[in-house]
């Protein structure tokens, strides 16, 4: 790893063009991951991990943290989704009353099993209306300005007690505005539409998460995460073990 500690994050990570704000406020493996998009009109969320809610809070105040109405979740691992529930309650403590889109991959059971779960406890007294989008890689969003773009990548998690792994319902998402492109691969092992979508984009957000430098098939490696990110104009490293 020594070898690539130029490339190693040191969060907040900040990418700002024109009115394009982009801030990984961490990604850490088994821990949280949680990034904000953000534009002249809109407030996209990223993978609410644990602790999302108290960045928010740090980074907005509160009528614009009730103003968010989009959420892009890239899988259902834990570190991904740790924070969504209380982002969900906070809402409706505050008295959001506009409508929140859950866009995630199809087949995600956890972010579906958490809305259950939550409109079990909560459902009589929800001050706003959660709406639930399940992707497939052929379907574009355009939202408040920004066009967003999921592919699907190659996640794979181990089977405990065993050698094998299976594949977790994942997504990437290219996000275009204004003639600039930011694609955020999630977590994936390399694969040709993440190499295909960063190529030429003005932020590449990719992930480094294989514990050593041989190829794996759950993440990707330094050398592989690198080689992806050089084919945009500017890259992120995330994801990265501690």
């Amino acid at each position: 790893m020594k070898d690539y500690k130029n490339y190693l994050p040191k969060y907040p990570l900040i990418w700002q063009k024109d009115d394009l704000y982009f801030k990984v406020f961490c990604s850490i493996p088994n821990v949280a991951t949680g990034i904000i998009l953000r534009t002249q009109n809109s407030i996209f969320i990223i993978d609410p991990g644990d602790g999302i809610l108290r960045d928010l809070k740090r980074e907005l105040k509160t009528p614009d943290i009730l103003k968010i109405s989009n959420v892009f979740i890239s899988h259902g691992h834990h570190d991904h989704v740790g924070g969504l529930w209380s982002f969900l309650t906070y809402l409706s403590v505050m008295n959001k009353s506009t409508p929140l889109n859950l866009y995630y991959p199809e087949g995600c059971i956890e972010i579906e099993s958490i809305f259950r779960a939550f409109n079990e406890v909560y459902g009589r007294e929800l001050s706003y209306e959660i709406c639930l989008f399940p992707l497939n890689k052929a379907e574009t969003i355009v939202t408040e300005g920004v066009s967003v773009k999921p592919f699907k990548v190659n996640h794979r998690e181990a089977v405990p007690g065993s050698k094998r792994s299976v594949e977790v319902p994942s997504i990437g998402f290219n996000f275009a505005y204004n003639k600039l492109n930011i694609c955020y691969g999630g977590d994936t092992a390399y694969c040709d539409s993440l190499v295909q979508m960063a190529k030429d984009s003005d932020l590449a957000v990719i992930e480094a998460g294989a514990l050593d430098e041989e190829e794996s098939e759950l993440h990707m490696t330094f050398k592989q995460a690198i080689s992806v990110g050089k084919t945009a104009k500017e890259f992120f490293l995330v994801h990265v073990p501690e």
